[in-house]
């Protein structure tokens, strides 16, 4: 691979993932300003975030994180 043409892959490269970065921006903010609206309706956004996060768990693994956050909170009489 010749120098020149090794020189423009990688310049490739890094624009593909300046577009990326940029999306991934963009993103973010649409997900922001779905949480904001979800709180000027009322919701609360720290619940619905962690409802998100167990979502993406598979079921044996959140069923584990449940069972062992059961067990902190009666170790600390929470339960």
């Amino acid at each position: 691979m010749s120098d020149t043409v090794a020189a423009e892959q990688l310049r490739q490269f890094i624009e593909r993932i300046e577009r990326l970065e940029d999306e991934k921006k963009g993103m973010a903010e649409d997900v922001r300003d779905v949480y904001g609206e979800a709180k000027s309706q009322g919701y609360d956004t720290k619940t619905m975030r962690a409802i998100i996060r167990l979502r993406k768990m598979e079921k044996h693994a959140r069923d584990e994180a449940e069972a062992l956050l059961d067990t902190y909170k009666a170790a600390l009489g929470l339960g």
